[in-house]
């Protein structure tokens, strides 16, 4: 099959079918931050740094770089007006959860870091620790539960005593990973040594009240 050709801010450039637009413009010199793309696990979109500005037919829309593959005869724009716009409300979030999130990123899209009400649990949802544990591990120690503002990643404490010990300090563990460093805070390190055989799942930020209410409730809804 042909190449496919598009124009990424300005220039243009071939890719593979099926290509994503992320390596595209990446491999076209374009720099677009990430937290949740890791190389070997599946595409998941949930930090949504990675937008850009899509324009087909005089028409824009703005989409997940790494989810979205490119197409012919569209441009793309990485550092448009809209995409800045839209990764500085993205960073003023993240930062509320995460304050010692990249300085030089908050710099550049010169985000407010007061406009957001606090949470700092250090969860961002970026999802890798999840994805890494099934996809690469396939031990699904770790999982998502509830939807929303509610949504959580927790850790199946059983699974955890059984594998957690065994992989805290191997060049797999998710640890490893974790962009944030909250694994390495809670859930390596406490979900083992949990004596609560009733707590099935925990929040990753045990100490957070909030996050350990919303887990129970959303537990009960299933």
């Amino acid at each position: 099959m042909s190449e496919i050709k598009l124009k990424i801010n300005g220039e243009e450039v071939t890719a593979e079918p099926g290509t994503m637009l992320l390596d595209a413009a990446r491999k076209a010199g374009a720099e677009i931050p990430t937290l949740c793309n890791l190389e070997g696990l599946e595409p998941f979109g949930a930090c949504r740094l990675c937008v850009v500005e899509l324009i087909r037919g005089g028409r824009s829309r703005i989409v997940a770089s790494c989810l979205y593959p490119v197409e012919e005869g569209i441009d793309v724009l990485t550092e448009s007006e809209k995409v800045v716009r839209y990764r500085r409300n993205i960073l003023e979030l993240l930062e509320a959860r995460w304050p010692l999130i990249d300085k030089a990123l908050l710099e550049k899209y010169k985000v407010n870091t007061g406009r957001m009400a606090r949470r700092d649990n250090f969860c961002i949802m970026c999802g890798i620790c999840v994805r890494h544990c099934s996809e690469r591990r396939k031990l699904n120690v770790l999982g998502f539960v509830g939807r929303g503002i509610e949504r959580q990643v927790v850790s199946y404490t059983m699974r955890a005593k059984e594998f957690c010990p065994e992989c805290f300090d191997k060049e797999l563990s998710c640890l490893k990973f974790c962009p944030t460093g909250v694994i390495v805070n809670d859930c390596a390190t406490r979900c083992p040594a949990s004596r609560d055989e009733e707590a099935f799942a925990k929040p990753i930020r045990v100490r957070d009240d909030d996050n350990a209410i919303a887990v129970k409730k959303s537990l009960g809804d299933l």
